[in-house]
């Protein structure tokens, strides 16, 4: 099976057409009388010729998915995230923090702003690795710290580490925010120039 799908993608391939064209050529070389005796020597080199000459054949560039598309799952996996953090039990100050976070990834995630790689990495990697992964810990260390006195609140830890996630997602902002205004201060500049 595997020998002739590989027959077959020759037959349709670039040297074997370049191959057929050079010994059709020799076939008309032949026809002229030119070759003599010796026209299927001149028509299996002319074929050798050409498929040797033809350019290799070059795998198809695969497709990734675009920024369109990133977003799309991205949204997809944020909708996961907030029925997982309705069902966590935290404290009020941290849950004011969460609350901020995800308003800002959220208007963030609205179709038309992040296309920008680096900023679809960054969103993605808050969204997937670390508010479920801060959450967890602080679940996780909460359970413990029942028992041994005087350690150290996750609470603090929680607050701290969504605070710092909610910096990237205003960097963001803050950058999405001044690419508009230069592209408004270029299209003013454009439509005053353009009146002269």
């Amino acid at each position: 099976m595997a020998t002739s799908d590989r027959l077959l993608g020759y037959a349709g391939s670039r040297k074997n057409l370049t191959g057929c064209a050079c010994g059709l050529a020799g076939v008309g070389v032949a026809l002229t009388g030119a070759a003599g005796g010796l026209w299927p020597l001149v028509v299996a080199g002319l074929y050798a010729a050409g498929a040797l000459i033809a350019p290799p054949e070059r795998p198809d560039t695969p497709e990734f998915p675009g920024a369109g598309e990133q977003l799309d799952a991205l949204r997809t996996d944020f909708a996961t995230l907030r029925a997982y953090l309705a069902e966590v039990e935290l404290p009020p100050a941290a849950r004011e923090g969460l609350d901020r976070l995800g308003t800002l990834v959220e208007a963030l995630l609205e179709p038309g702003w992040v296309s920008d790689p680096e900023h679809l990495r960054v969103l993605a990697r808050a969204v997937r690795q670390d508010v479920p992964e801060a959450v967890d810990t602080f679940v996780r260390t909460r359970w413990w710290s029942r028992f041994a006195s005087g350690a150290e609140e996750p609470e603090g830890h929680l607050e701290r580490q969504l605070a710092a996630l909610h910096e990237e997602a205003a960097a963001i902002a803050t950058a999405l925010r001044e690419e508009e205004a230069i592209r408004q201060r270029i299209h003013t500049r454009y439509v005053e120039e353009r009146g002269d």
